[in-house]
This record gives structure tokens, C-alpha cells and sequence, in this order.
């Protein structure tokens, strides 16, 4: 059995550099590598290209290398509630992809499974498709969209095991399977790490052959992006 367990998050980000191309799962604040974030921020590394759906908040998340200016461009689904992303996005500073959400997932997807591309009709008559390959299919346009190609995929589960097989609990789980294993590697960080042969098979959401380096993550932090209360009755 190949072990995948790394000792610590220096270990486990060895080889990160300048002007790389990036993935981060999560949706919001829900399922986000926040150790893996961190110790970007911490190793000041530059020009980096981000795929993620969006860039959770200002000061938590990938929030906190926009702060830094340590992104040179976003591929995302939207803005979000990230006051610095939208100032940077609008001034220029920052290079913004912005498509479907349904078509980021699926050129992960198309990665992960070692497709070139992919045909949808996700934005076909739009902006989206503007300079894109289009073809009709039983009647109806789809535009060709590229799988993406990255260095990384930083990726949260709650469970895993010493040969990378993963666990993700609830809505955490969002992009975190389709982006493992649609990067060169992919690191995993988890809030339980059990030994081998202790996670029930039939529960397993990702085997191990899509990780390539997995740790345990320290002082994880349930935040929540927006909380919504009702008065009482």
C-alpha cells in the first residue's frame, strides 16, 4: 500500500512557486483547504492563476491572497460576498474569468478523467461563447470548453486514510471530488486522518489513486459566510 500521509504542511505544499496555476475546492467558506491557503499566504509566492468557484471573504479563505496580491488571475463562477475581489476585479488589477458554474465543474471534471475538452450549452449565444468553437448536437448549440490544466488542486475532506481514499461530509463536499486528481497533484487536508483499512469501502467518496499527498489539518474554523436569523414568534 502506497502511503500518502505527509508529516506537515511544508511537506505537503513542497514544490508550490510563482506564477503556478492553482486549484482550491469549496463553495463559499463550506469545504475550503484553509491550512493549505495559509501557508501560501506565508510563503508570499506570486502571480498566481486560482480555479475556484469563488473567493469566499475578505479576510478568511482566498480572500486573504487576494489581500496580498498574491493573484494575478481568478477563474471562478462569481464574485461572492468578497469586497476585495469585486475592488480588483473593477480597477483592473485583477484578471477575472468568470463562467457557469456547472461548466467549472466539469472541465475539473474533464481533468480529473483525462479529457481534452468538453462540449455544453452553458452560454451558447452569450459573452460566454464569444471566440469559442460552437457545434449542434440532436439540434442544439454547445460551445467547446478546454479542461483545465493546473499545478495543484488544494483540496478539503473530513475523512481520509494513509492511502489518500477521502470522506467529505455534507455540503463541504461541492468541488473537492471533481478537483482531485485534475491537477499534476493534488493535496488533501483533512480534519481525521485514520489508519489504512479503517474507512468502511462502500463510503468512500475518492480512492486514493486521485491524491497524491494527504495531512492532517490544524485549527479548522467553522465559519459562516452569511448567518440569516428569524426574529422569535
Amino acid at each position: 500500500m502506497i502511503n500518502k500521509k505527509v508529516e506537515n504542511i511544508s511537506e505537503a505544499l513542497q514544490g508550490v512557486a510563482d506564477n503556478m496555476t492553482f486549484m482550491f475546492g469549496g463553495f463559499g467558506l463550506s469545504g475550503i483547504p484553509e491550512n493549505a491557503i495559509a501557508h501560501l499566504v506565508k510563503l508570499n509566492i506570486k502571480g498566481l492563476t486560482c480555479i475556484s468557484n469563488n473567493a469566499g471573504v475578505d479576510d478568511f479563505g482566498l480572500g486573504l491572497l487576494l489581500q496580498q496580491k498574491q493573484i494575478k488571475k481568478m477563474v471562478s463562477s462569481y464574485v461572492g460576498e468578497n469586497d476585495e475581489f469585486e475592488r480588483q476585479m473593477l480597477s483592473g488589477e485583477l484578471d477575472v474569468e468568470l463562467i457557469p458554474q456547472g461548466t467549472l465543474a466539469e472541465r475539473c471534471r474533464a481533468a480529473q478523467a483525462g479529457f481534452p475538452a468538453i462540449y455544453t450549452p452553458a452560454g451558447y449565444g452569450t459573452e460566454v461563447a464569444e471566440g469559442k468553437e460552437t457545434r449542434e448536437f440532436d439540434g442544439k448549440m454547445h460551445v467547446l470548453e478546454y479542461a483545465f490544466k493546473a499545478d495543484f488542486a488544494f483540496i478539503k475532506a473530513w475523512k481520509g486514510d494513509a492511502a489518500g481514499n477521502l470522506i467529505f461530509k455534507g455540503t463541504a463536499r461541492n468541488f473537492n471530488p471533481n478537483m482531485c486528481g485534475a491537477a499534476k497533484v493534488t493535496v488533501v487536508e483533512v480534519e481525521e486522518l485514520v489508519p489504512v483499512g479503517e474507512l468502511d469501502p462502500n463510503q468512500i467518496h475518492i480512492p486514493g489513486i486521485f491524491v497524491q499527498r494527504i495531512f492532517k489539518g490544524v485549527h479548522f474554523e467553522k465559519r459562516i459566510e452569511q448567518r440569516t436569523v428569524r426574529k422569535r414568534a
